[in-house]
C-alpha cells in the first residue's frame, strides 16, 4: 500500500521515546493531588485557592490539545512535539522553583500548554508507525502509559511528599524531559503530511472562541459544586459564555476555511461512536478515582498511604489485560474485546455498589482489580477501531479532538460525582430521618438501651441527649455511605448501557 513507505524500520524504537514523554505528562496530572495541602500550606492559601494548581494546568493542556494538528502544520509535527516536551520540562522545573501561589499558577499554565501536545501526538504517531495488524499491540503499550499513569500518580505522589518534598514532584520531570526531548529528535521522523507547511493561516476567532470556551467551562465544572452550581448567579453567567462561546467555535470550524480542527472526522461512524465511548469511560475512570479514596478514607478510616494502596490493584489489572490484549489482538475481534471490557467495568461498578462499613481490604481490591482488567480490554481496542477507517494523514487531527473530548469527559465526570455525593446524601438523609420518631419501635428501643448505657457515666437526662446524637451520627453515615453506593451502581449502569454502541462500529476481523 501507499502508506506502508512512511512505517519507519524500528518502529519500538522510534516510539520508545514518544512513550517516555506519555508517561511523565500523564502521571503529572494526578501526581500534584495528593501534595495540594502540602503546597498550600508553603504559600499561605487557602483549599480553594489551591485548587487553582490543578485548574490551570486543566484548562491550559485543554486549550492546546484540539489545536495540535494547527501547530504541526505551522512547525512541523516533529518539532511541535519537541518544543512540548522542552516547555513542559522547563515549566515543570519552575513549579518546583515557585514559592508564591500566583507562580504557581503561572508555571502550571505553562506546564499545561507544554503538555498538551503530547497525548494527541504519542497516539498519532503510535498509530501511524505501526500496519494496522500491529496495532492492538502497540496501542497496548501506550495505554500502560495513560492508564497506570493515573493510578500511580497518587501512591508515588504521596510517598514523595513524605519521604523528600513537594517540588520534588517536579523536578523529577526534569532529567525525564530533557532524555525524551534527545531521544526524540534523534529517533523521530516526520513523514511527508506531518511536516511543516508554507502559508498556513492562523484561526483567530477559532482560537479565541475556544480559549473562552474551554477556560469558562473548566471553571465551571471545578468551582460548580462548591458554588451551589446554578443557585450562584456568576455559575449561571460563566456557563452561559461558555455554551455560547461553545457553540460559535464549533460554527467556526464548520463554516471556514483554514480552521484549528477538522471536525469531518465526525462523518466516520467508528469515529463518533468509538469517540463517545471513549469519553464516557474517562469520565467513569477519573470519578471512580476520586471517590473511591475519599470513601476508604472518611467511612472506612484508611489512612492516605493504606487508599493509595488498595487502589494499585487497578493498575495491575489493567497491566495484566493489556499483556492480553497484546498476544491476542490480532486473533480476536476488538469490537468482543471492547464488549467484554466494558461488561466487566459495568460488574465491578455494581459489585462497589454492594459496599459496607464492614468490608475487608480484599473486598475492595478485588472489583478494583476487575475494573483496571476491563479498562485495559477496553480502552485500546476501542482507540484501534475509532480510527481503523481513517486515513494516517487524519491521524493528528482526530487523535487531538478524541483527547480534547476525553479530557472534557474526565472533568465532567470529577465535578459531576462530588455533586452526586453531596446530593445522594441529602437524598437519603431526608428518607431515613422520618424513621427517628417516637412512633417507630425500634428507633425508641434503640435509643433506650444506648441512654441506659451511658447513663452509667453522666446524668440520665444528659444520657439521653447523648444517645439521640449517636443514632443521628449513624444516620449521616448511613445516609453518606448509600450515596457512595448509588453513584457506584451508577458508574456500573454507565458502561453497560454504553455497550450498544458498538453496533454501529465496523470491525475488519483482518486489523480486528
Amino acid at each position: 500500500m501507499e502508506e506502508e513507505q512512511y512505517y519507519p524500520k524500528n518502529p519500538w524504537l522510534s516510539t520508545s521515546a514518544v512513550l517516555l514523554a506519555v508517561f511523565i505528562f500523564v502521571l503529572d496530572g494526578t501526581i500534584a493531588n495528593v501534595a495540594l495541602p502540602h503546597m498550600a500550606g508553603s504559600f499561605s492559601a487557602t483549599r480553594d485557592e489551591s485548587m487553582w494548581i490543578l485548574t490551570s494546568y486543566l484548562i491550559a493542556s485543554g486549550i492546546v490539545i484540539p489545536a495540535v494538528d494547527w501547530f504541526s502544520k505551522v512547525f512541523g509535527r516533529k518539532n511541535f512535539f519537541i518544543i512540548s516536551i522542552l516547555l513542559f520540562t522547563v515549566a515543570s522545573m519552575l513549579c518546583g522553583m515557585a514559592n508564591s501561589l500566583m507562580a504557581m499558577v503561572l508555571a502550571r499554565i505553562l506546564q499545561g500548554f507544554g503538555g498538551g501536545g503530547i497525548v494527541p501526538i504519542s497516539q498519532a504517531i503510535m498509530l501511524e508507525s505501526f500496519p494496522k495488524s500491529e496495532r492492538g499491540k502497540a496501542m497496548a503499550v501506550f495505554g500502560m502509559g495513560i492508564i497506570i499513569a493515573p493510578i500511580v500518580g497518587p501512591v508515588l505522589g504521596g510517598w514523595i511528599t513524605d519521604n523528600w518534598s513537594w517540588p520534588w514532584i517536579y523536578f523529577i520531570n526534569v532529567p525525564f524531559g530533557c532524555l525524551a526531548a534527545i531521544m526524540c529528535k534523534r529517533m523521530l521522523t516526520d513523514p511527508p503530511y506531518a511536516r511543516r507547511q508554507k502559508g498556513v493561516k492562523i484561526d483567530g476567532m477559532g482560537f479565541l472562541t475556544l480559549v473562552i470556551w474551554i477556560a469558562s467551562l473548566q471553571v465551571v465544572l471545578d468551582k460548580g459544586n462548591n458554588a451551589d452550581w446554578f443557585n450562584a448567579a456568576w455559575i449561571c453567567w460563566l456557563f452561559t459564555i461558555s455554551c455560547i462561546s461553545g457553540i460559535l467555535f464549533f460554527i467556526s470550524q464548520i463554516v471556514r476555511k483554514d480552521t484549528l480542527i477538522d471536525l469531518s472526522v465526525f462523518k466516520d461512524m467508528n469515529f463518533c461512536a468509538g469517540t463517545i465511548i471513549q469519553v464516557v469511560i474517562q469520565g467513569v475512570m477519573y470519578a471512580s478515582i476520586a471517590i473511591l479514596p475519599q470513601f476508604l478514607q472518611s467511612m472506612m478510616g484508611y489512612t492516605a498511604f493504606l487508599s493509595g494502596y488498595s487502589m494499585m490493584p487497578r493498575g495491575v489489572g489493567s497491566l495484566l489485560s493489556m499483556i492480553i490484549v497484546a498476544n491476542i489482538s490480532n486473533k480476536v475481534s476488538n469490537r468482543l474485546l471492547v464488549m467484554i471490557g466494558l461488561s466487566i467495568i459495568g460488574g465491578a461498578g455494581l459489585v462497589l455498589g454492594f459496599l459496607n462499613l464492614q468490608i475487608a481490604s480484599v473486598n475492595i481490591m478485588i472489583p478494583n482489580f476487575l475494573m483496571g482488567m476491563g479498562m485495559g480490554l477496553t480502552m485500546i481496542p476501542i482507540i484501534n477501531l475509532s480510527v481503523d477507517t481513517l486515513r494516517n494523514e487524519q491521524m493528528t487531527n482526530a487523535s487531538g479532538i478524541q483527547n480534547l473530548l476525553k479530557t472534557i469527559g474526565g472533568a465532567i465526570g470529577t465535578s459531576l460525582v462530588a455533586t452526586m455525593i453531596s446530593r445522594f446524601s441529602q437524598m437519603h438523609q431526608y428518607m431515613m430521618v422520618g424513621k427517628l420518631s417516637d412512633l417507630n419501635p425500634a428507633y425508641v428501643e434503640r435509643l433506650q438501651s444506648t441512654a441506659a448505657g451511658l447513663s452509667q457515666y453522666v446524668h440520665p437526662s444528659v444520657a439521653s441527649h447523648m444517645a439521640q446524637y449517636s443514632l443521628y451520627g449513624e444516620l449521616i453515615q448511613q445516609s453518606t455511605l448509600w450515596a457512595f453506593i448509588d453513584s457506584f451502581r451508577i458508574f456500573g449502569l454507565l458502561c453497560l448501557v454504553i455497550i450498544p454502541l458498538l453496533l454501529f462500529i465496523r470491525s475488519n476481523r483482518k486489523t480486528a
